[in-house]
């Protein structure tokens, strides 16, 4: 099923991280912000990760 397992990687992709959900939900509101409202959804990901990097 090669097809199959190539849409499972998109519509079910794996956390690459070991950070609390509750943590990264709260990271999550710190970067949400006014002064960030165009920030593409794209680099928003992209921010968190880098964040939870710096973290550890």
């Amino acid at each position: 099923y090669p097809i199959l397992s190539h849409m499972t990687l998109d519509y079910l992709p794996i956390q690459g991280s070991s950070v609390p959900c509750e943590r990264a939900f709260s990271d999550a509101g710190l970067t949400d912000s006014k002064r960030r409202a165009r920030l593409l959804p794209e680099n928003f990901g992209d921010i968190q990760i880098v964040k939870n990097k710096y973290k550890k």
